[in-house]
């Protein structure tokens, strides 16, 4: 195991999993016998929001590092989405980790879903956030890092410009690129229906990226699906608006397929 270093409430480190050294950041220390969460970020690179955290209070939450982002190496090995998903759940099992809740986001969405896809009844449910399985054949312009921003949040003055590093978003982006796949993937579709696990789709209300209007091929496709919209959200919707989604995404660890949306609404309201 690597030199450890605190990132607020978690702790880094790294794992030996399929060839690749993975680096994750996991709440510290935690107490035994909780559920386990582990998180797959999206085409932007690992990062924690409030919603990790308020999590971390009561789950084991674990987020991964897909191979090729951050201060990894490129990662020209991983052909294809389910290979690259095949070292993720290698990674998930070298941890230890028996029994999981899976939270996808975004590009992370399409990977989570492809690792649902291989774990079978290892996976207690499966979460996607603004996910990418299904996409427009247009998306919008995002050319400079103020359109991005622009894109990605319903309120973007609230989110100041953070610096970037070339190096590693070109390197990111031309993985992304590569692997991510057509906006309808028909031959992962075909195997979608027979996903029985439990799984949680949101979308921001505002997201232009991943529009709501794609949640109905969720429901088409998946084989156990329950939606749920946040108002006042964009495409990074746990940052936008951590708290109703840490609320949705908690009540759906706990009681699945009869969490809220069965019981009050479909909607998370401002």
């Amino acid at each position: 195991m690597a030199e450890q270093s605190t990132i607020s409430a978690f702790v880094e480190r790294k794992i030996d999993a399929d060839g690749f050294t993975i680096r994750y950041l996991e709440a510290d220390p935690q107490p035994d016998g909780i559920d386990a969460v582990v998180c797959i970020h999206g085409a932007g690179g690992l990062r924690l929001s409030p919603m990790h955290e308020m999590l971390a209070s009561t789950h084991r939450v674990i987020a991964l590092e897909t191979p090729g982002f951050g201060a990894s190496p490129v990662n020209e090995r991983s052909r294809d989405m389910a290979e690259l998903a095949a070292t993720l759940c290698a990674a998930v099992a070298a941890l230890d980790i028996r029994s999981y809740h899976l939270v996808g986001a975004s590009f992370g969405g399409k990977l989570a879903t492809h690792m649902a896809l291989q774990e079978g009844e290892k996976l207690q449910s499966l979460i996607l956030l603004s996910p990418a399985v299904f996409r427009p054949a247009e998306r919008p312009r995002m050319a400079t890092p103020e359109e991005r921003r622009k894109v990605m949040h319903a309120h973007p003055e609230r989110f100041p410009l953070a610096p970037g590093n070339p190096e590693v978003d070109s390197k990111q982006e031309t993985l992304v690129r590569r692997l991510i796949g057509p906006p309808r993937d028909a031959a992962l579709e075909e195997k979608l229906s027979g996903l029985s696990v439990p799984t949680l789709v949101v979308f921001g209300t505002e997201d232009r990226l991943t529009p709501p209007e794609m949640a109905r091929f969720y429901r088409q496709h998946y084989g156990n699906a329950h939606l749920m919209l946040v108002y006042d959200a964009a495409h990074l919707v746990d940052l936008d608006r951590p708290e109703a989604v840490t609320e949705v995404v908690s009540d759906f660890l706990a009681r699945k397929e009869r969490f809220l949306v069965s019981e009050q609404s479909g909607v998370i309201h401002p």
